[in-house]
C-alpha cells in the first residue's frame, strides 16, 4: 500500500513527524502557494499528523502521505482520490533543505507508477498557482501535460491568481 523508491519511503504520518511538520510548513516560501498560512504551530502540525495517519489512502477522499528519507519526515503528497476511486489529484510539499536534489521528483514519480500499475488508476490530475515555477516544471518532467491557464482564476492570500492545470493518463504512464 505504500511506496519505496530508490532513496525515499511514502508512509504514513506519525506523531513524531509533528516538529519537522511544522518546521517546513512554517517557512514562507513554502506556504506561499499552499492552502495555510505561515507560522505552521506545532499544536496544528500535531493535530494534522495525528489525523493523516489515520486516514486510508485506498478511501475517496484526500490522503497525506508522509515523505521519509532515512527515518526523517522531509515532505509530504496530497492525493485526493476520486469518488470513482480511478481517478486522484495530487499537491507535493517539500522542505526547502531538501529542494533541488531530485527528491520531490523521485516520489511524485514513486507514487505516480504506485497509482498507475499497482492500483490502475485510469488520471492523476494536478494544479499550481502560474508562479510555481518549480512545481510546474516537476509535473512536466513527470510527463504531465499542460491542459489549460485560467487567468485571475483564484481568490488566494489577497489576490487574484493564475491557475496552470496538468494532467496524465496511465496510458502515457505505462
Amino acid at each position: 500500500m505504500f511506496v519505496t523508491t530508490e532513496r525515499l519511503t511514502l508512509r504514513r504520518f506519525r506523531p513524531e513527524d509533528a516538529a519537522a511538520f511544522s518546521a517546513y510548513r512554517s517557512v514562507p516560501e513554502v506556504a506561499r502557494y499552499q492552502s495555510w498560512d505561515a507560522p505552521f504551530s506545532l499544536e496544528k502540525a500535531t493535530a494534522a499528523a495525528r489525523r493523516f495517519g489515520e486516514g486510508d489512502p485506498l478511501a475517496a477522499g484526500w490522503f497525506q502521505y508522509a515523505i521519509d528519507l532515512d527515518g526523517e519526515l522531509i515532505g509530504d503528497i496530497g492525493l485526493n482520490l476520486h469518488e470513482n476511486l480511478m481517478q486522484a489529484e495530487i499537491g507535493f510539499t517539500l522542505a526547502p533543505a531538501y529542494q533541488g536534489k531530485g527528491y520531490a521528483t523521485e516520489a511524485v514519480r514513486g507514487l505516480l507508477n504506485h497509482l498507475f500499475v499497482e492500483r490502475n488508476l485510469h488520471r492523476v490530475s494536478a494544479e499550481c498557482d502560474a508562479r510555481n515555477l518549480a512545481s510546474a516544471a516537476l509535473l512536466r518532467r513527470l510527463g504531465f501535460r499542460d491542459e489549460g491557464l485560467r487567468l485571475s482564476n483564484t481568490w488566494f492570500k489577497g489576490e487574484w491568481t493564475d491557475d496552470l492545470f496538468f494532467g496524465l493518463l496511465r496510458s502515457d504512464w505505462t
